[in-house]
């Protein structure tokens, strides 16, 4: 508690905190500081696919840490190569370059200065609801205004379009379109899936017009949606897929993959002192042959089903829709879920918000059957108080 004491006294205080202190993580649950164990429904906000310190990627980091931590892209280092070669075999022979960075954002942001150089044009459309980012051209293309109007103004030549509405984005996109930024699943934005329609509609118009599709995959990657990758439900090849969160078991990192149709970048143009270090790769190469080798893609398909089955079992006047992908679950409500958090939270569960009236649940993959039944026992009781 002393501990907790010093962080309210000295953080920056753009975080709204909960009143627990999280000490320990084992697979899909975490302890506090009193011992208290919860079900982990946060899941990192997304960055613990393959859940809490597997044993094999607390190992790869280890071994990592004792030889080199420190090796910026001036150099070479035998883990990116390797993590090149394994996510590339992954996605498949579309794909054959990778840019690493530190963080979802930062992914999007090269995504949306690769896209502008290439093309040589301005023009950024992203889609109503979307979450991206909040570095500065991030945030452009994100839409909620409590995101951005206190950094107004923003970059230029950003423009939105209604989400999963093929007329509206048709009558947006032309000629002078650099890119368009879509998620798969808007995860920030409420838990919507967009329908196929709308991706292949989306991939055949940015052909048409020589714009670039960039798929945000940051928060449905790494086998969070039954795909090893969102976009793989739709039968599309984005231009470029933006990646962060799970990449690395939780350890910072992200990473823009181009399409091998995309035109070449040249040196100089973009860069990251830490982006691909050794330490990164290690967990990522280790945390990708996790999710492999435990099928972990299969059981968020399966457990995913399962869960949403339950929750829509659920009777409550309270509850709105319960929709998602996989384990990217949202219950919508008819009132603030700041409540229902709470009360989760006492019956040992932890999740998020997605806006006002969004419950949201992102467990790691590797959550079972008897864990989600805790999970929908602690739900049912929430919303019947």
């Amino acid at each position: 508690m002393e501990t907790m004491q010093l962080e309210k006294n000295d953080t920056s205080g753009v975080y709204a905190k909960r009143e627990i202190s999280l000490v320990r993580g084992q697979g899909a649950c975490l302890f506090d500081d009193q011992g208290k164990r919860y079900i982990d429904c946060v899941g990192g906000q997304g960055t613990a696919n393959i859940g809490h310190c597997q044993p094999p990627v607390v190992q790869a980091i280890t071994d990592q840490l004792n030889q080199l931590m420190i090796c910026p892209e001036i150099f070479y280092h035998p883990n990116r190569g390797l993590f090149y070669d394994a996510l590339l075999s992954a996605l498949g022979p579309a794909y054959n370059r990778v840019f690493l960075c530190n963080s979802g954002t930062e992914a999007v942001e090269a995504a949306l200065k690769f896209s502008r150089f290439l093309t040589g044009r301005t023009k950024i459309l992203a889609a109503m609801r979307c979450f991206h980012g909040r570095t500065m051209g991030a945030l452009s293309a994100t839409w909620n205004k409590h995101y951005r109007q206190p950094f107004m103004p923003l970059v230029p030549d950003y423009d939105h379009f209604p989400y999963d509405n093929i007329d509206k984005m048709t009558a947006k996109i032309d000629d002078q379109t650099a890119a368009v930024i879509l998620e798969v699943v808007q995860g920030e934005g409420g838990i919507y899936p967009g329908s196929t329609a709308f991706f292949q509609a989306a991939r055949e118009l940015c052909s048409k017009h020589g714009a670039l599709l960039i798929i945000d995959e940051v928060q449905s990657g790494f086998g969070r949606t039954g795909k090893l990758f969102a976009f793989m439900h739709h039968d599309i090849q984005p231009d470029l897929i933006t990646m962060g969160k799970s990449i690395a078991a939780g350890i910072p990192m992200g990473a823009v993959v181009l399409n091998q149709d995309v035109p070449d970048l040249r040196p100089g143009i973009h860069g990251s002192t830490f982006g691909g270090n050794p330490v990164a790769t290690a967990a990522a190469i280790a945390s990708l042959k996790f999710i492999q080798e435990n099928h972990l893609v299969e059981n968020a398909a399966e457990m995913g089903a399962y869960f949403v089955d339950q929750l829509q079992a659920i009777d409550s006047p309270l509850i709105r829709e319960v929709r998602g992908k996989g384990l990217m679950i949202g219950m919508e409500l008819k009132q603030k879920v700041a409540p229902i958090l709470a009360k989760l939270a006492e019956e040992g569960v932890l999740a998020l918000p997605a806006g006002m009236n969004v419950l949201r649940f992102l467990p790691p993959l590797v959550i079972n059957k008897e864990q989600i039944d805790q999970v929908i026992a602690a739900t049912r009781k929430a919303l019947a108080e």
